[in-house]
Parts: structure tokens; C-alpha cells; sequence
């Protein structure tokens, strides 16, 4: 296998950024898509989110297509939603927000998005890392 070092920090929102994600279920939420970055064979650093958007932290091989794995995220992601919590239709945006970085930047950028919801608290986002499109 060839040495690689590829990290990706993704961002997307719920439909209309309607607050859909709930507290009762966004850990299963976030434990759904670890397990299916992990089966994809990325390796996943952090995932954390508000209701209406979420990010993720990844490490994607290179013989993966970035945009497919995200596809892939979100699809599998908003059938497991839609099968377990929602009595309607739940969707994600079709936008999504991707940015690579250095293994430097890794812890900062793990501690920010499992702080998600101090940051949006507290008012401290950091704008960048919460683009979306």
C-alpha cells in the first residue's frame, strides 16, 4: 500500500437548514457515519454538528473519489435518519463545504468540531471551517 497522508475537514447542512438533527439521536447520528467512513476504508478523526449542519474530519484514501465518499456519507447517512427518526422526509442540501489541511493542523481542527456546540455557544466559529458553499 502506498504511504499517504490526506485529511479533509467536510461541512454540509440539513434541507433548507432546517434544525432536524436531533440531541436525542445525533451521537447515533454520528456513530452511523463512523461506521460507514470506516467500511468505505476512510479513516474518520471527528464528527460534530448543530441541528441543521454537521462536519467531518477524514482521512480518504486516494484511490477514493472525495465527492463519491461524501455521497456516500450523506446518502447512507439520510436513509438511516429517515428509517429510524423522521415521520417525513429528511434530506440533506445538496452543497457541501470540503477542505483539506496538513496533519499539523489535525488536533485543532478534531478539538474544533467535537466543540461545535460551545463554539456556536459561545460565538467563537471560526467562519472558514463553517462554509458550506
Amino acid at each position: 500500500m502506498p504511504l499517504w497522508r490526506l485529511f479533509y475537514h467536510i461541512v454540509w447542512g440539513t434541507k433548507n437548514r432546517e434544525e432536524f438533527i436531533s440531541p436525542a439521536w445525533e451521537s447515533d447520528l454520528y456513530g452511523y457515519l463512523w461506521g460507514k467512513a470506516t467500511a468505505l476504508e476512510c479513516i474518520p478523526h471527528a464528527i460534530g454538528g448543530m441541528p441543521d449542519h454537521i462536519h467531518v474530519v477524514i482521512s480518504i484514501l486516494p484511490k477514493l473519489s472525495v465527492a463519491k465518499t461524501i455521497g456516500h456519507l450523506k446518502g447512507a447517512s439520510s436513509h438511516h435518519i429517515n428509517q429510524n427518526y423522521m415521520n417525513g422526509p429528511f434530506a440533506w442540501q445538496a452543497e457541501y463545504g470540503v477542505f483539506s489541511f496538513s496533519e499539523k493542523a489535525l488536533p485543532k481542527i478534531v478539538a474544533y468540531v467535537n466543540n461545535q456546540k460551545k463554539h456556536h455557544a459561545e460565538n467563537t466559529l471560526n467562519i472558514k471551517m463553517e462554509e458550506i458553499n
